[in-house]
């Protein structure tokens, strides 16, 4: 297996201006091009982790809290939470402000993304392990394999009996 890898050294942050042709109607970003931004993010946070090409293996739920309005700074932060053998998943978030008005809202997006890094074949590589050092980067490693379970339950590739620490995880909730 390949060296490990902290936490920090895959962390992005991207900032996006929303201008009107990012907007809908009501003159608020739209949901897709919020979304084709937090791809490239967390893209770039498994790039950083592994050296190799990625793409995108699934997206977990993205639930819209705030509106975006039109002039805002949208700041995504990702980063890699967890490894498994050439997937790994990445937390990102997005937050939004409106600058000359000294107005910040509150986290608008997060979500979990999973890559897999693919050699120049397209076939999946092997990456290196990651190393969480905080209680939060330990918590969200925690997690990251009951969430990955729960992807591979709902993706059919996995049955309900042999997610263990799902099971557990829900048992005991």
């Amino acid at each position: 297996m390949a060296k490990k890898k902290s936490v920090n050294d895959s962390k992005v942050i991207m900032t996006e201006m929303v201008l009107p042709n990012d907007t809908n109607t009501l003159d608020n970003l739209m949901g897709g091009r919020l979304m084709h931004w937090m791809d490239i993010c967390a893209a770039i946070a498994a790039q950083k982790h592994s050296n190799r090409t990625v793409v995108t293996a699934s997206v977990d739920n993205i639930s819209f809290r705030k509106a975006i309005p039109l002039g805002s700074v949208v700041t995504l932060e990702s980063h890699v939470t967890r490894t498994f053998n050439s997937s790994m998943e990445i937390y990102i978030k997005a937050t939004a402000e409106k600058i000359p008005f000294g107005k910040k809202l509150e986290i608008s997006n997060q979500a979990f993304f999973t890559f897999v890094a693919v050699d120049q074949g397209g076939h999946p590589i092997e990456i290196p392990d990651v190393i969480p050092e905080t209680d939060v980067e330990k918590e969200l490693n925690a997690g990251a394999l009951r969430r990955r379970q729960l992807r591979l339950v709902l993706a059919k590739r996995m049955k309900v009996a042999d997610a263990k620490e799902l099971k557990d995880y829900l048992d005991n909730a």
